[in-house]
């Protein structure tokens, strides 16, 4: 019963009780939908200045009760003191309640998550004036809302009640100069920051020293993102000064800024400030011969460093010749990609001298270097027995290289993920590859695009699941090999049944190519029900007749499941 109404001693009348429902209704309003015109015209509380911005709600808070108290305070705020206050914080909960509500997610007293909720300007007015309810959050999450730039101010200006903060993403907001500008200046009470994300903002490139200058504050940030933030050469000087501050960073991400090429020679020095280091990623970000060098420079100084990603700097071609000597120094290396680096045979032969240093490899990642297939016979000769994952698709691998490959298996116990798609020399030659595998092996992810795979090669496939060696894989890509016979799939579909952890297989064709009416497909439907996990099927440029298509209907209904066949709209032969 409503609090209020508690109170009574009379018998309430029809209108009363009416009245009651239509309180009870405001209390607890539905989530809100996505965006709608009604948003952008809410009326704003009278009384919001009155209170020290506390707007005097009493249609929709009603009583202070359990529902309205923060989870983890106990009934109230640490700051709460008297009775009084303590009530008034537990009304401005009920706020805080009916906030994150209406925007579809629940609340937590320590974790604030309001990515992807179409946050306006409004709606961080709103959300500054809740903050003094929100003391014991930790993590708070505004990513991916891009309409709050430019009015970040208004909430800074009130990130001083949220001083045991760690964790700040604010990734993809369209932030402006001055939304940096007022974040650098709310730091000064962030001093248990931890990770900062400001990844996807384009705009606060060429004005970073607005946020750096203020990072001394926040010495325990260990996390630093900024991906493809428009980083100028400037930007890499700021943020090199920065780094003088931030000796417990772990984790510098600032991939996909091509021009901060540039100013590497502000940053790369000073790299060694941070010699706790683990993560380094700069891919995409206009690497050369001489910032890769001026790079390779400071390992010496990151024995901690566990991943590196230099991938897509296609500028690096022949870099790895002078660089190569200095990887040994990465001696706890788990992670290396150096994928679409367009490496050269002389670059892989540079490599191949530091790669047996690397004992604590797990993550291995060279594709789409069309150049280096012919230097892979080092493979058996490498430390693999920590390999997690491979990936070589696209390189162009030769014969020799794939055997040296298919000898290599057997050292590889703990592999995940294996990607070997468009390298045609799988084709006709899968069965060595799988046969070293064993009874549970923890291979989840298989990739064999466009590989000419034959039917000889789905037989092998097939002989590999009823073997029970794929029983934990989760995805399967067969796609683009339209010289499999029929009769390939069909006997491949009959044993799909030991693939138990199946969750996506695509056997789609390439786009020039078209077939009709599969023969294999109710082996396929017979199969589903023995896949729990199954959820995802993609079978592109594969012309269904209407039995075919309502067979294909009964995929989402068998044993309860929902299976997502992806397939060509109706003019390409069924429906989506």
């Amino acid at each position: 019963p409503d609090c209020a109404d508690s109170q009574k001693s009379h018998k309430r009348t029809p209108f009363e009780l009416l009245m009651n429902q239509i309180r009870r209704k405001k209390s607890f309003p539905e989530p809100r939908q996505r965006p709608s015109v009604n948003r952008f015209f809410r009326t704003t509380e009278s009384n919001e200045k009155k209170e020290g911005g506390i707007p005097a709600d009493t249609d929709r808070v009603h009583c202070v009760g359990k529902e309205n108290t923060a989870p983890g305070t106990g009934g109230h705020d640490a700051s709460c003191g008297d009775a009084g206050t303590e009530k008034a914080c537990s009304v401005g909960w009920g706020r805080v309640r009916q906030f994150t509500q209406k925007l579809g997610r629940k609340p937590d007293g320590h974790n604030l998550s309001l990515s992807h909720c179409d946050l306006t300007a409004t709606d961080m007015v709103e959300l500054a004036t809740l903050m003094q309810f929100l003391t014991t959050v930790e993590e708070m999450d505004l990513s991916w809302n891009d309409l709050i730039g430019g009015s970040l101010k208004t909430l800074t200006f009130h990130l001083q009640h949220v001083c045991k903060l760690r964790v700040l993403r604010l990734s993809s907001c369209r932030l402006t100069a001055q939304d940096l500008e007022a974040l650098g200046g709310a730091l000064q009470e962030l001093s248990l920051l931890e990770v900062l994300d400001l990844s996807w903002n384009s705009s606060i490139g060429g004005h970073l020293q607005y946020l750096t200058g203020y990072l001394q504050y926040c010495s325990r940030v260990k996390a630093l993102h900024l991906v493809d933030c428009g980083l100028t050469a400037a930007d890499a000087k700021a943020l090199g000064k920065a780094l003088c501050w931030l000796t417990g960073l772990e984790l510098l991400d600032v991939s996909t800024n091509r021009l901060l090429a540039e100013g590497l020679g502000e940053l790369t020095p000073q790299l060694k400030n941070v010699q706790g280091l683990q993560v380094l990623r700069l891919q995409a970000c206009g690497l050369t011969p001489e910032s890769l060098d001026m790079l390779s420079e400071v390992f010496q100084f990151l024995p901690a460093l566990q991943e590196l990603d230099l991938s897509s700097n296609k500028g690096v071609r022949r870099g790895l010749m002078q660089v190569a000597p200095h990887l040994r120094a990465l001696m706890n290396l788990h992670s290396l990609d150096l994928h679409l680096c367009c490496l050269t045979e002389d670059d892989m032969r540079a490599l191949s001298q530091v790669l047996p240093s690397f004992c604590n490899l797990t993550v291995l990642d060279l594709s789409r270097n069309k150049e280096i297939g012919d230097e892979f016979q080092i493979l058996p000769n490498l430390p693999l027995t920590r390999m997690k994952r491979l990936h070589l698709s696209n390189c162009s691998l030769s014969k020799d290289s794939y055997q040296a490959l298919v000898a290599a298996m057997e050292k590889l116990p703990l592999l995940e993920i294996l990607d070997l798609s468009w390298n045609k020399c799988v084709g006709g030659s899968l069965g060595p590859l799988l046969e070293p595998l064993v009874a549970c092996a923890p291979l989840l992810e298989l990739r064999l695009s466009s590989c000419g795979l034959t039917a000889v090669d789905l037989l092998h496939l097939a002989s590999a699941s009823k073997r029970g060696v794929l029983s934990c894989l989760q995805q399967l890509d067969l796609s683009y090999n339209h010289d499999v016979a029929e009769g390939g799939w069909a006997m491949f579909f009959q044993e799909l049944r030991g693939l138990v952890a199946l969750v996506e297989l695509d056997v789609s064709l390439r786009p020039s190519v078209q077939a009709l009416d599969p023969t294999w497909l109710p082996a396929l439907v017979a199969a589903v029900p023995h896949l729990p996990t199954f959820r995802l099927l993609s079978m592109h440029r594969w012309l269904l007749k209407p039995n075919d298509k309502n067979a294909l209907d009964t995929l989402s209904k068998d044993g309860g499941q929902r299976v997502c066949v992806e397939c060509d709209p109706p003019d390409r032969g069924c429906d989506q």
